[in-house]
């Protein structure tokens, strides 16, 4: 079978797609031809090594998480599935990679029978509702909101019943209005930190100095989850790393956290779990039409690299997808 995998850590040449064995599922995994994939931007981090001392690779490994496919395959002791039936599954930090064109996945992933985005849907939820808890009436700001994540994350905040501001450029400024938006900053216009005021809640999803500008716009014990760093304590101790990492991590998260707390605010890292509950209920909230996926382009699997930078540029409105089948 075809895979896209990266050989070495570091150097953008050494992710190709190769030929490679067709995996064999183990008692418990189900064997899925994958018809298409979802990519994120973790996709073009981990083969640059960015997530070396979170995530183990066994190299050449093959890149993606989220995929959607038929089982062909189960394992022995596999009940939930059989050959025919049609799944999405986020396989992130799982095993294997979905950017192939067959994956293994564990009985007991991330699984959802209908339409789903696994790895942004997984994220938003866990974020807002696990993290936030945002309730009716609450205010949280989203930046960047025609991204993949701001997309998603925007429509279940409405959904969740919450007042959303976001970033975006002026092209996309219908766009993000259309998801649910109730209040628009152009970015190449206006600071947010201008702008908002009296937040419960931050998703952190920009680098550079948006994190510490937004603890400006939240009340006090009020909270921001931040999905791009820098990694806490508790996240280290949480993924059972050993005293040195998670000191390393307390030593890196110090600055923000020390900020945060002189506005009365408590920060947190937040980094994407399994959760098949979690997913069929996002699921269900996406066949009953509350969220739609936005999709800004489509790829064949044979420009697989193409779409990885694609995606790499930042300016995607939504999701890149691979069509593997």
């Amino acid at each position: 079978m075809r895979a896209l995998v990266f050989k070495r850590y570091g150097k953008p040449d050494q992710v190709a797609l190769v030929d490679t064995p067709r995996p064999v599922p183990k008692p418990d995994d189900i064997l899925v031809q994958v018809h298409a994939a979802g990519l994120n931007p973790i996709d073009n981090m981990i083969p640059k090594g960015m997530f070396k001392p979170i995530l183990r690779f066994q190299l050449p490994a093959t890149l993606g998480s989220d995929l959607a496919g038929v089982v062909v395959a189960v394992g022995s002791r596999v009940t939930r599935f059989k050959p025919g039936d049609a799944v999405f599954a986020s396989i992130f930090d799982l095993v294997g990679g979905a950017l192939a064109e067959f994956a293994l996945v564990p009985e007991n992933a991330d699984f959802v029978q209908a339409a789903s985005i696994p790895m942004v849907g997984l994220t938003s939820w866990q974020a807002l509702k696990e993290r936030a808890h945002l309730k009716p009436g609450n205010k949280v700001f989203i930046p960047a909101g025609s991204g993949g994540i701001g997309t998603f994350a925007i429509q279940l905040a409405k959904y969740l019943g919450a007042k959303v501001a976001t970033t975006t450029s002026t092209g996309n400024v219908d766009l993000v209005r259309s998801l649910g938006a109730d209040e628009v900053i152009d970015y190449k216009k206006q600071e947010f930190e201008d702008v908002l005021r009296d937040y419960d809640a931050v998703l952190g999803t920009v680098r550079g100095d948006a994190l510490e500008k937004s603890l400006r716009i939240l009340k006090p014990k009020s909270t921001v989850i931040s999905l791009i760093g820098p990694p806490d304590a508790v996240f280290a101790r949480a993924r059972g790393m050993n005293f040195l990492m998670v000191s390393l991590f307390r030593l890196l998260s110090r600055k923000i956290i020390r900020r945060s707390k002189k506005y009365g605010v408590a920060y947190s890292f937040l980094f994407v779990r399994p959760d098949g509950g979690q997913l069929v209920e996002i699921g269900e909230i996406l066949k009953a039409g509350y969220i739609r996926p936005v999709i800004d382009r489509v790829f064949p699997f044979e420009q697989a690299k193409e779409a990885l930078a694609y995606l790499d540029q930042g300016r995607a409105k939504g999701k890149v997808v691979v069509r593997i089948k």
